[in-house]
């Protein structure tokens, strides 16, 4: 997903967390997450063809 080594999966984020509750925290944030290069690209194309159209801010 782009995102730093250690982004969720660093121990010391869940401190105090049984392994199960750690373990589904982790999968929620990543759930969440935006793919911020999908999204980048997406924006991109999106403009793009805003300027194709005559669209133009």
């Amino acid at each position: 997903m782009g995102l730093p080594f250690g982004w969720v999966t660093d121990p010391a984020i869940w401190v105090g967390m049984s392994d199960g509750a750690a373990r589904n925290a982790q999968l929620k944030a990543l759930g969440n997450g935006v793919v911020w290069q999908q999204a980048a690209l997406a924006l991109t194309l999106l403009l793009a063809r805003r300027a194709q159209v005559g669209l133009a801010a």
